[in-house]
């Protein structure tokens, strides 16, 4: 599958804002969805919400890994999951008490034809989760060269970018894929759960992508922010 250079500076994603709010206890949390790679921002219904719709629990506690639900469906031929439930289990609980306490699910989700058409690695809707699938091959193919903002957040997991011919090859292994999903793009969307306080596209991003950081990359690596 091809897939154009994303216009945003690190991943392009919509945010969608859904007319389905429950009520909650813990505080409202915004419905919004995350493209992290394509053809530029899904505009409109063409990129809608998630197929499955998780009801938030209104209990306000900490995710465990007793409580937290984590849904595996199957990816889809020639797609896989880089991580397992427990992968997101472990890493989940790795992260501060207060910032488990809206996270109900996550979601290993299919590959659909609308995926196909507006590819991402995950996005965040409620207080939901959701990861999407990657292709068996473990290479992504580009139409058009990386940005820099780009090429420098996957090279940081270990993704390599190699030019064949007019197109641009992103070439994972299951180790780096694995690392990327867990500390970068599940931490993001957590971050879009946690951000009680931003509205706008811009620094809604600016927090999550700050909390990508703080909270996935350097907690990772064993490194805190000076």
């Amino acid at each position: 599958m091809r897939r154009s250079t994303p216009t945003s500076q690190v991943r392009t994603r919509s945010s969608l804002h859904s007319s389905r709010r429950p009520s909650r206890r813990r505080g409202s949390v915004p419905a919004s969805a995350h493209q992290h790679r394509g053809n530029g921002l899904a505009i409109g219904r063409a990129f809608d919400a998630p197929e499955q719709w998780h009801e938030p629990i209104s209990a306000p506690q900490p995710a465990t890994g007793d409580r937290l639900r984590v849904v595996r469906q199957f990816p889809g031929q020639n797609y896989m999951h880089p991580v397992t439930p427990d992968d997101v289990r472990e890493r989940v609980l790795q992260l501060p008490a207060e910032f488990r306490e809206r996270l109900d699910v996550v979601q290993l989700s299919r590959m659909t034809r609308k995926r196909r058409l507006f590819p991402c690695y995950g996005l965040q809707w409620g207080t939901a989760v959701y990861l999407y699938p990657i292709e068996e091959s473990l290479e992504e193919l580009y139409v058009q060269m990386p940005r820099p903002a780009q090429r420098i957040e996957t090279e940081m997991f270990g993704g390599r970018w190699v030019q064949d011919g007019p197109l641009w090859r992103l070439i994972w292994t299951a180790d780096t894929i694995r690392d990327y999903y867990l500390n970068n793009v599940l931490i993001h969307e957590i971050g879009h759960i946690n951000d009680q306080r931003n509205t706008s596209f811009r620094k809604r991003e600016q927090y999550a992508d700050w909390f990508a950081v703080e909270y996935g990359y350097r907690a990772s690596r064993g490194r805190s922010s000076s």
